[in-house]
């Protein structure tokens, strides 16, 4: 498997920089395994069957960005990607020239302090002069994906969330963002036709960016995830299995969830906790999910991978370039597909 295998020419006026007024007006492409159907995200409770179940991440996003200085005076970026304790974080940080073990930053006109204490791979590690959540309550500032190529503004802390996030589960730093389509009338609609609902947790990491470098994608090491997958969600799915219904995951987040918990049970689904670095491409042998809805996502992305190891890389590759061709919106805050797993 090549990277330019899943390379793809996208318009830079096709990337959605803003979201739509409304959560479910945006428009849906069905991928079935009769080919392509373009509907609307409206549309989608006439694709649900009843006893199928949508299995939502209802992580919550952190506004994790904080903007500051180092003590000798230079400008530091700084993105929180995993808070340790109460004041010690993992972030990316940007800066002239990287700040050494034992510096000190400035965020807040001097207000918070932070002090490097060390280099963990490509990130650092920072112990902050006040609890860390309150820093970023405070002055943090929402994660906007780098490719909207905008300043974040005052709407996006709200349409950045999914309307079922956890506000106890505020540790992401990119919105699982297929469930940004979902509003509570949409979810009503669902229900209705007798489908049923269950959640997992999978804290997304500013790895879901990480560019593949490798021209044979499987030499690519995957960033880490925590991930919950409790046992009410197990059992829920059971019971789908059981009474012929569909496990649909509302998201790649929710995908990763799932087959991990899986993955690390010997193919047999478990509740599970714990990291992943689960890296799905085509060949993947699938142990739960039987259909997804999903974004459009980056060309050459590990993302774009997983839904070409769902239904398989010449139809999606195709529908992408349908998709190119109508115009669809692309990206966090663009169009959506659903798409049934090949085979």
């Amino acid at each position: 498997m090549q990277l330019s295998d899943f390379s793809y020419h996208l318009p830079d006026e096709l990337i959605a920089r803003y979201p739509l007024a409304q959560r479910s007006a945006s428009r849906l492409l069905y991928l079935s395994q009769q080919g392509v159907q373009h509907k609307q995200v409206v549309d989608l409770p006439s694709l649900i069957k009843p006893n199928d179940l949508l299995v939502f991440n209802d992580t919550r996003v952190l506004a994790a960005r904080l903007y500051g200085q180092k003590s000798s005076g230079g400008k530091v970026e700084v993105l929180i990607e995993r808070i340790i304790n109460d004041d010690t974080a993992l972030v990316h940080l940007r800066a002239s020239k990287s700040p050494k073990a034992g510096a000190q930053l400035l965020f807040a006109n001097g207000q918070v302090q932070a002090q490097m204490l060390d280099r963990v791979e490509d990130l650092f590690k920072l112990q902050f002069s006040q609890p860390i959540r309150g820093v970023l309550a405070q002055y943090g500032e929402m994660p906007l994906p780098p490719y909207l190529n905008r300043q974040v503004e005052q709407a996006d802390s709200e349409r950045y969330q999914t309307v079922y996030s956890d506000p106890n589960k505020q540790n992401s730093v990119a919105a699982p963002t297929a469930g940004l389509h979902f509003d509570e009338a949409l979810l009503a609609n669902i229900n209705a036709v007798g489908a049923n609902f269950a959640y997992v947790t999978l804290h997304v990491g500013a790895g879901t960016f990480r560019p593949v470098k490798t021209e044979d994608i499987r030499d690519h090491q995957m960033h880490s995830e925590w991930l919950n997958v409790p046992q009410e969600t197990v059992q829920a799915i059971k019971d789908t299995k059981a009474k012929g219904g569909r496990v649909i995951a509302i998201g790649t987040t929710s995908v990763r969830a799932l087959e991990s918990a899986a993955l690390y049970n010997e193919g047999q689904l478990k509740a599970w906790s714990g990291e992943t670095q689960i890296f799905i491409y085509p060949s993947y042998q699938w142990k739960v999910v039987d259909a997804l809805f999903t974004n459009f996502h980056l060309p050459e992305s590990t993302l774009l991978m997983l839904v070409c190891a769902f239904a398989g890389k010449e139809a999606v590759m195709n529908a992408y370039a349908q998709a190119v061709e109508q115009k669809y919106r692309f990206f966090s805050y663009g169009d959506a597909m659903f798409v049934e797993k090949s085979g």
